[in-house]
């Protein structure tokens, strides 16, 4: 197959597929190498941005995405009944905050720069899929060790970690894109996050 007629499938693939479409499943898809598939999906996402198109392919962690032109928002926003707003709780959110900036955390170092209890919160994060587990610590007692998802790169709008905020900005973010209608809308005091995590 050529590039184009790669493209051309993809373009269906993202179409259908909804979620984020990862470099080595497609690569495997069309037996290419990864290395192949990405600078073809970059293309295409390239393909999308000058001509100008009311569609968007969004890469973030080496996964690609079909979402809608952010320039389009308030026409779709008149068309479609709004979405009842919901909102992360301040505790959600320092969580959370914590959870990207110092990944990856043992709940007991998140508990320590909080000085509460995160369990429920950390729950909370885990079923909406911004958290997840990533290993164990090799602390007394192995703990788990939890870092942010691909999903939170998506719903923030980040490509890499690599783009997150300053520290002082935390409180700005926004979840524009996350099905749910979620928005961070609350502050989170900077001076919480630069705290040293205790061992436990």
């Amino acid at each position: 197959m050529t590039n184009e007629s790669i493209k051309s499938a993809l373009e269906s693939i993202l179409f259908v597929w909804g979620d984020p479409l990862d470099v080595k499943t497609a690569a495997d898809l069309f037996n290419v190498p990864a290395a192949d598939m990405l600078h073809i999906l970059r293309e295409l996402a390239e393909d999308y941005e000058t001509r100008r198109s009311g569609l968007r392919i969004r890469e973030a962690d080496k996964a690609f995405q079909l979402c809608t032109n952010p320039e389009n928002d308030d026409y779709i926003t008149k068309l479609v009944t709004p979405v009842k707003e919901k909102r992360l709780s301040q505790a959600a959110l320092e969580v959370l905050a914590v959870i990207a900036y110092k990944q990856p955390v043992t709940k007991a170092q998140i508990d320590a720069v909080r000085g509460i209890k995160s369990d429920r919160v950390l729950e909370t994060l885990m079923k909406k899929d911004l958290v997840e587990e990533k290993g164990r610590s090799k602390q007394i007692g192995r703990p788990i060790l939890y870092g942010t998802t691909r999903n939170f790169l998506f719903t923030f709008g980040f490509e890499s970690l690599d783009e997150l905020p300053e520290l002082e900005d935390i409180g700005s973010l926004t979840l524009d894109d996350d099905p749910e209608g979620l928005e961070l809308l609350r502050e989170v005091d900077p001076d919480q996050l630069t705290m040293p995590l205790s061992e436990e």
